[in-house]
């Protein structure tokens, strides 16, 4: 891909070197404060704790040590390795959201802004504390996404799928949960997961497809301005395939069960950014009329 280095973004939060507070640091916490209670002067200590807590704006748990940070070395370290991934990443997310300025415009729902937020390790959102483990996110709550930058390690070692455009894909389809958002789609199926619990996977199978239809729709107009280079397309459809379902339950020794899927098989994911891709219209993504 040619993308522009040096660029920096208003819209990329860096929480890499933040605390999350985890569970061990709220329950160390707990038990001190209870510690404390029980003394003579406990309830003053106590008050006077959390107003020096609030007037400094400190994380009373990053003073326990509950996010279980890094040592410096190895934080500068990773800091100087991922480096050039922060800088491309603060250029995609531009790149991806000014398309889709382009593409609502004029439209009943012009484009708003996401927040690309980068963490270690675990990070709270509006939807909650969540892991790296758990891959990168979409909060339709702080219309934010959270990746932990080595996801993408893992993506070129664990998957098999290397290359910027498949770093790329991963963002834009968490761009595309934004979209959704912003349409209205998002919440609609909340709903009907809610009101129809038997039929919840499948309503998430067809919601991630669609993220992938839009994250094609980005690539189609990258590639017109003259971003993608030869064998970049290729390499966001064997991300696309290499996280489908059926190949994670497979590489994790299970039976194949469609009816536990919540992303879609290979083939499908394939499929989906491959039409958003040749088509660059939203238009062609309604997964959901095709399902029926």
């Amino acid at each position: 891909m040619r993308w522009k280095r040096g660029h920096r973004s208003r819209n990329v939060e860096d929480r890499r070197h933040q605390s999350a507070g985890g569970g061990a640091g709220a329950a160390s916490l707990i038990q001190l404060l209870f510690l404390v209670g029980r003394s003579r002067y406990g309830l003053v200590a106590i008050v006077v704790f959390f107003l020096f807590m609030w007037f400094t704006g400190v994380d009373p748990l990053s003073l326990l040590g509950g996010g279980g940070m890094s040592s410096p070395g190895n934080t500068a370290a990773r800091d100087a390795s991922e480096e050039e991934l922060v800088e491309f990443v603060n250029w995609l997310i531009d790149d991806v959201q000014d398309t889709w300025r382009e593409v609502l415009a004029g439209t009943d729902t012009p484009y708003r802004d996401a927040t690309l937020v980068l963490f270690r390790d675990s990070v709270r959102s509006a939807c909650g504390f969540a892991q790296a483990a758990s891959g990168p996110f979409y909060c339709p709550g702080d219309h934010k996404t959270y990746i932990d930058l080595g996801f993408y390690d893992e993506l070129r070692r664990g998957f098999g799928a290397p290359g910027d455009f498949a770093q790329a894909y991963v963002i834009a389809h968490e761009i595309g949960h934004h979209v959704q958002t912003i349409l209205g789609i998002e919440p609609q199926v909340r709903r009907l997961q809610s009101e129809r619990p038997a039929d919840a996977n499948a309503l998430s199978v067809l919601m991630e497809l669609q993220a992938d239809c839009f994250a094609g729709v980005w690539g189609h107009y990258a590639n017109a301005r003259g971003v993608l280079e030869a064998g970049d397309l290729e390499e966001g459809l064997t991300a696309a395939a290499a996280i489908g379902d059926d190949r994670i339950q497979r590489n994790a020794g299970r039976t194949v069960n469609p009816e536990a899927f919540t992303h879609g098989s290979s083939a499908q994911r394939v499929e989906w950014l491959r039409r958003g891709f040749d088509a660059g219209s939203p238009a062609v993504c309604d997964t959901f009329s095709a399902a029926r």
